[in-house]
């Protein structure tokens, strides 16, 4: 008989960590909803005492949760717990996952703690989350650098305070899998009481090595797998997603008689979901979910792949959910053709989302013969993106030329519904663009990124922007936008990044 490898996404809580990374309540809500219709058994929804953001955020996707596990991150601090605690109070399964640092690094230059008030603090508080919650997972944070003999013990002071779950965090990626898959052959071995726990790992990807040492834990017994989509994440990022569950899903020789609950065909929507929000760029040759994933350039290739497709292909692409054979709509298109290509591709929009979505799709095919879904995903995903926003671009006009010097005027809508208009110049029509910006909202930041993509096909595709900005205080924050006008789509790039700032000034980083 088979058994389920658990899959906990943390993509709302470690992802959204990720420098440029931060999230509205609305967008969050939305991964969320899209994260419980792939199937994933726990989504770690965020760290309620970071923010009154936070907390709202975590709270209201608790109570839309239909079926999936509602987890909260606390450190081992009772004020902690008991707001984690609150905030994942509406949902139907709720846990409570608390950490403690176990290396004598942490413990010595952060802590500030012996190993005896370590013991005694995770005994403590995860108690005390077990009376409020029934399901407490507990993380000795930096596992795979503390003395082992130690981490046995902190593990038994959990298991006998009422853990279920004990999560073994690579924290800063410093593990091989070789001996990342000892490690947790010999946890299992020497941490008494641990029969009947579930052991999990959360790795991250500084050395490259967060999926490879996931699946050498699964193979020497850990049976919950950390991850996010995409693998974004602190540093170098964390493990991947989509990487663990069809590693495990097309190496059945490997992974005998093990399975995720996650439903293959919607990783691809997931992935491009997560990535338009957060704005971080998938890379054409990321595994499974790159642009080139499936695709082959090579004559030697392509022979191969049409006299059989498996001399170069282990997946299928509609394994994850891609479809070759595209609904193409046009400005004669209706309504009920919209909406039903837009349940095909996995949105559930309200009425109210509908409308706005309808009107832009029809703006949309007065300037492109062709809409393709990938349209349709950037259409939605502007919607979602300004839903929360205090500032969205209501008009942008520029004058530039070989001759000319570029000026530019930009109108922009508060969230009170008051409009702003101001004209600036600048090297190009961007910089004016962005000038003009400047002086509506008055945020200071350096743009250290700027990246064009064409949405789909053709010359008169759209163009998705995406940039990302440092604060003066050295934070990074990324924007996306799509528009046919390319000017129009850097604008709307970067207003989604400085609605990023506006929002998260005041945002909590945690590490685990």
């Amino acid at each position: 008989m088979s058994q389920i490898i658990k899959i906990f996404d943390t993509t709302l809580r470690d992802g959204e960590q990720c420098p440029g990374a931060s999230l509205n309540h609305e967008e969050k809500l939305k991964i969320a909803k899209q994260l419980e219709k792939l199937g994933v058994d726990i989504i770690e929804a965020g760290f309620p005492i970071a923010s009154p953001d936070d907390f709202r955020a975590v709270h209201a996707i608790a109570k839309a949760a239909k079926k999936t596990t509602i987890c909260g991150l606390a450190r081992a601090v009772e004020k902690d717990i008991q707001t984690a605690f609150e905030a994942i109070r509406p949902a139907r399964k709720k846990r409570i996952h608390t950490f403690l640092a176990t290396s004598d690094l942490h413990l010595k230059f952060k802590l500030k703690m012996t190993r005896a008030e370590a013991l005694a603090k995770i005994a403590e508080m995860v108690k005390f989350a077990r009376l409020k919650c029934n399901d407490v997972e507990f993380s000795p944070e930096d596992a795979s650098r503390s003395d082992p003999k130690f981490l046995w013990k902190a593990l038994e002071s959990a298991i006998k305070a009422g853990a279920k779950t004990l999560n073994i965090p690579d924290t800063v990626g410093y593990a091989t899998p070789a001996e990342f898959g000892e490690f947790i052959k010999n946890i299992r071995k020497n941490t008494r009481g641990i029969r009947g726990m579930v052991i999990s790992v959360h790795c991250h990807d500084d050395l490259g090595l967060a999926v490879a040492n996931s699946l050498a834990a699964v193979r020497n017994g850990a049976r919950q797998i950390e991850c996010t989509v995409n693998g974004i994440g602190e540093r170098a990022g964390n493990t991947s997603l989509e990487e663990i569950v069809m590693a495990i899903r097309t190496r059945k020789d490997v992974f005998r008689n093990l399975k995720t609950n996650v439903k293959a065909k919607e990783i691809y929507r997931t992935s491009r979901l997560v990535s338009s929000l957060t704005g971080f760029v998938v890379p054409p040759n990321k595994a499974i979910v790159g642009s080139n994933a499936f695709a082959h350039e090579s004559g030697i290739h392509q022979h191969g792949i049409l006299a059989k497709r498996e001399t170069y292909e282990i997946m299928k692409a509609q394994d994850i959910g891609l479809d070759k054979n595209k609904l193409v709509l046009g400005k004669h298109s209706g309504r009920a053709a919209l909406i039903a290509r837009m349940i095909e591709l996995g949105f559930e929009l309200s009425q109210k989302e509908i409308e706005k979505t309808f009107r832009r799709f029809k703006l949309l095919a007065d300037k492109k013969k062709e809409i393709f879904d990938e349209d349709l995903e950037a259409l939605v995903l502007n919607e979602i993106s300004e839903a929360a926003a205090e500032w969205i671009v209501d008009g942008v006009e520029v004058i530039s030329g070989t001759k000319k010097k570029p000026r530019a005027e930009v109108i922009l809508k508060r969230s009170d519904g008051k409009k702003f208009r101001k004209k600036s110049g600048g090297t190009g029509p961007v910089d004016a663009a962005y000038s003009a910006v400047n002086k509506i909202i008055g945020e200071k930041v350096k743009l250290l990124e700027f990246r064009m993509d064409a949405v789909s096909e053709g010359i008169d595709a759209q163009a998705t922007v995406a940039v990302k900005v440092e604060t003066a205080d050295g934070r990074t924050y990324t924007g996306k936008g799509s528009h046919t006008d390319i000017v129009v789509a850097s604008v709307r790039s970067y207003v989604n990044a400085l609605n990023k700032i506006l929002a998260g000034k005041e945002r909590m980083k945690v590490v685990l």
